[in-house]
């Protein structure tokens, strides 16, 4: 049995830190695991640049609830959840992602949480498995799933590579040219024949 498993940010999302660094008009918070492949020290950077800025959970949200999901997102996940499972697993944070899934539908959705304090500082945050996209995909075919996996970012390489087939989605000239043995797509009409084709 097959199982699809997309990264969030990116592929059917625009990508929440730089929608905040935009609001903010924090230009650091641009960065993205697109730019940095240690999610850890990208994350504890974040939170540095929030502290000193006085920005917390409530500012983000504000933030999120203006996001959109990308054009095409929606119709694209709707139509290949008709024909197969469908699994978003994103390093995002649960406090980040209910108004994105609202506007999805409401997928499945596997992520990580953020510690926040009572005056709504964001003061860590906790990644739900080490190595998440990989320990998942694992996981799944550890109880006889086939994975797919499409990502945009170089925390989603491990997961992509690691199943039945895996493709780049809008994706970094850099990412696509280091990887040149994953296919890339950049429209969802191109990347749903894909998947037809191997889900077929």
């Amino acid at each position: 049995m097959d199982i699809v498993c997309l990264d969030l940010e990116g592929v059917l999302v625009p990508e929440i830190w730089i929608a905040f660094s935009e609001a903010s008009k924090i230009p650091e918070l641009k960065r993205t695991t697109r730019d940095e492949p240690d999610y850890n020290k990208l994350m504890n950077w974040r939170l540095g640049i929030l502290k000193e800025h006085g920005l917390g959970l409530k500012e983000i949200q504000e933030t999120i609830a203006r996001i959109d999901p990308l054009p095409g997102a929606k119709e694209f996940l709707d139509e290949l959840r008709s024909i197969t499972q469908v699994i978003i697993i994103s390093d995002t944070f649960t406090q980040f992602a209910k108004p994105l899934m609202e506007k999805l539908g409401w997928p499945t959705l596997f992520c990580n949480s953020l510690e926040v304090a009572p005056d709504g500082a964001i003061t860590g945050f906790k990644m739900r498995i080490e190595n998440s996209k990989l320990s998942t995909v694992k996981a799944l075919q550890s109880v006889g799933f086939e994975t797919i996996a499409a990502g945009d970012s170089y925390n989603d390489l491990a997961m992509i590579k690691a199943g039945k087939a895996g493709f780049l989605f809008r994706s970094t000239e850099q990412i696509k040219k280091d990887n040149p043995e994953i296919p890339a797509f950049e429209t969802y009409d191109e990347f749903l024949a894909a998947l037809k084709n191997v889900l077929n």
